[in-house]
């Protein structure tokens, strides 16, 4: 068993940014992918964003982060996505959840339809930007939900 410390919050490169911004929490046991797409999504949706890589760790921050999307991956040690999500439902009541996975879910299709606040699911691999389309369309308040900067990559 692979003992990985979690990731520091990933913030976005621009300083202007209003505090009163709603962030993204993003949970995946996988250090090197949490890290990148967390990168990624910052720079390219200009909100925090704040990236754990053991769920539990994720749980101990999560009311203090005024989050308004969380992504987590479905396989985690610890705690599954289903468990974290109803976890930190009760934790970051405004916040939306948006599950990722490289596995097949069809045996948990009850559990997951069941989770009223799970608003959309990613079947991985999928790229950065795919991520980011799917975080600004569940975004609680599409009024202050962010956008992709001007001139980002299309992959």
């Amino acid at each position: 068993m692979h003992i990985r410390k979690s990731l520091a919050s990933v913030h976005h490169p621009f300083p202007t940014v209003p505090a009163a911004v709603k962030s993204i929490v993003f949970v995946d046991d996988e250090a090197p992918y949490t890290e990148l797409m967390s990168m990624m999504l910052a720079h390219h949706l200009g909100c925090p964003v704040h990236s754990f890589t053991h769920p539990t760790q994720a749980l101990a921050h999560l009311s203090g982060l005024d989050a308004a999307v969380i992504v987590t991956d479905y396989h985690m040690p610890q705690l599954d996505g289903i468990a974290f999500i109803r976890e930190a439902a009760r934790l970051a009541p405004a916040a939306v959840f948006v599950m990722i996975t490289g596995h097949n879910l069809a045996a948990e299709e009850d559990n997951l339809c069941r989770l009223g606040r799970l608003k959309g699911f990613l079947s991985k691999p999928f790229g950065w930007r795919i991520l980011a389309e799917e975080i600004v369309r569940v975004w609680p308040d599409p009024a202050s939900a962010p956008a992709l900067a001007p001139g980002s990559p299309t992959t």
